[in-house]
């Protein structure tokens, strides 16, 4: 019996694939292997885009040297894992305009849909974190209208809290 084998991507191979595409394509590299991405609904677009305004109002008042992004820069996990956030904040240097990842996001958000709300709060989770320049994680649940905020604190640990007031 022949058995297919998948190709097994790397995250530079992920993004040449995906630099080359006429047409955008909404996907993430999962174990070497490319995920589709569900379209996005209105009330997830306009929960990222008040998750965006509302990081970018915090950069800018607190004067930090940050960048905030929308979904389609990707971060790298490992060699054969790569996700793209719905949003990004990534601290240093000015990004080149042409730069396909944020090579040191500090908060990273994911808006959960009804397809990604397993992994945004599971593996997302854990690979964020394998990260060491990620202090902060937020998943964002529109349906229960909650923010969930797992940090870094200095000495390693993580902590997670749940807000639900004084949401849009």
């Amino acid at each position: 019996m022949n058995i297919a084998r998948l190709k097994v991507m790397t995250v530079p191979e992920y993004l040449a694939w995906g630099d080359s595409q006429s047409e955008k394509v909404r996907a993430e590299l999962i174990n070497g292997q490319i995920v589709a991405m569900a379209p996005e609904r209105v009330d997830h677009n306009r929960t990222k885009l008040a998750a965006v305004i509302a990081l970018r109002q915090a950069v800018k008042s607190a004067s930090l040297p940050c960048e905030v992004f929308t979904d389609g820069l990707t971060v790298p996990i490992d060699p054969h894992t790569a996700y793209v956030p719905d949003a990004v904040v990534n601290c240093g240097p000015r990004l080149p305009g042409n730069q396909l990842t944020a090579p040191a996001p500090i908060i990273v958000v994911e808006v959960t849909s009804p397809t990604s709300e397993h992994s945004d709060t599971s593996a997302k989770l854990i690979g964020y974190f394998k990260l060491p320049s990620v202090l902060h994680y937020l998943i964002i649940e529109p349906e229960a209208r909650t923010i969930t905020h797992h940090a870094r604190a200095d000495n390693g640990t993580l902590s997670a809290r749940t807000l639900s007031s004084g949401l849009l």
